[in-house]
């Protein structure tokens, strides 16, 4: 005779809780899943940073602008959109500030974090858009990671569906009190109330896709003046546009289409126009002008694989012109050429940033 349990065995099983009480500490999985989601990005921006010509350290010091303002934009958001959870007749104002909990909304969280961003550059002197090609794929990876806050919160998900990979959804309590407690609680029993299409598992894949397209157009045509950003946003927007489509959780409309939905499609056709104007910028900026040269403008070119930048190429050429047995000290970082890597790549970390990014954006 089948059960319940076999019926449903080829499904995902969702977490019995998402917060574990250790003592008086509240250990959840949502602000875990942020806080790793975070670490990544700064350490692979970094990478990628430093391989492109920049001194390590700068995007941690980037960061630490950066994150706070995200944290509060993405929060703002989410609290602006679905306003109607806090306040009004029955509703606890106070649990706005209950981040914890879940609701941060990436646009208000790139759009705030970016203006952290804007201010740590402009007190390093340094391009922000340089900066933000450098950190693209490290925070769709980062988004992809906090998706799985999203699966131990039971929250985010679609509508029913019979396919073999549908995410079972329980019912939890209070254990306290017995009381339903879809976020805090504890399921009850393994018999799910319902079975939903994992919304949370499809954006995660496709930020995965996202973050390795970036990789990939990067390295190939060496994008520049936030170019690699612009891709990343396409990218994700274009996602977000049909995933945002299948989900059945509580939201605001425009027009019968979700708030997100549009919101989508706004920042999908900015990131393409983008895309299509900074063609126009030419190559790629060297994110930061050497002190030993204080006459440099910036406008040299960083192709962020180690390959060094316009001046050592012109090194390179005037000592094959010369004759001189140095002309093969410019190696390529790719490691097509035996020789000892140049100066620039000494100073910048000499290993391809994208190469060791890759495989971190596997989570």
């Amino acid at each position: 005779m089948n059960t319940a349990s076999t019926y449903f065995l080829a499904n995902i099983p969702s977490p019995d809780r998402g917060v574990w009480e250790i003592g008086p500490l509240s250990l959840r999985a949502y602000a875990l899943c942020i806080i790793a989601g975070i670490v990544l990005a700064i350490w692979w921006g970094d990478r990628r940073w430093v391989q492109r010509g920049g001194t390590k350290g700068t995007i941690v010091d980037v960061a630490v602008f950066a994150v706070p303002f995200g944290l509060v934009g993405g929060r703002l958001y989410h609290v602006i959109t679905d306003n109607q959870l806090y306040f009004g007749e029955g509703r606890d104002p106070i649990r706005a500030l209950y981040i914890w909990e879940g609701g941060l909304g990436i646009w208000g969280a790139i759009a705030l974090g970016a203006v952290g961003a804007w201010i740590a550059c402009r007190r390093r002197g340094i391009p922000l858009p340089a900066v933000a090609d450098a950190i693209a794929p490290g925070i769709v990876v980062a988004q992809a990671i906090g998706r799985l806050g999203n699966y131990f919160n039971q929250e985010l998900y679609g509508g029913e569906t019979d396919l073999p990979w549908g995410l079972e959804i329980y019912e939890r309590v209070d254990p306290a009190t017995g009381l339903p407690d879809q976020l805090n609680g504890v399921a009850i029993s393994d018999v799910p109330l319902t079975v939903v299409h994992p919304t949370f598992l499809y954006e995660l894949l496709w930020n995965l896709g996202v973050a390795l397209l970036v990789v990939w157009a990067d390295r190939r045509f060496r994008l520049g003046h936030g170019r690699a950003f612009a891709l990343y946003v396409a990218g994700y927007t274009a996602g977000r546009f049909w995933i945002e489509l299948m989900r059945t959780d509580q939201a605001n409309h425009i027009l019968g289409l979700r708030v997100n939905v549009w919101t989508s499609l706004l920042v999908f056709a900015g990131a393409v126009i983008y895309l299509v104007v900074a063609r126009r910028r030419g190559p790629r900026e060297r994110p930061e002008t050497l002190a030993t040269d204080p006459d440099d403008d910036g406008a040299g070119v960083a192709d962020g694989d180690g390959d060094g930048d316009d001046r050592n190429e012109a090194a390179r050429e005037d000592a094959d012109t010369s004759g001189s047995a140095d002309a093969s000290a410019g190696s390529d970082a790719d490691g097509e050429s035996g020789g000892a890597p140049d100066r620039r790549e000494e100073r910048g970390g000499g290993a391809d940033a994208d190469v060791g990014g890759s495989s971190s954006a596997r989570g």
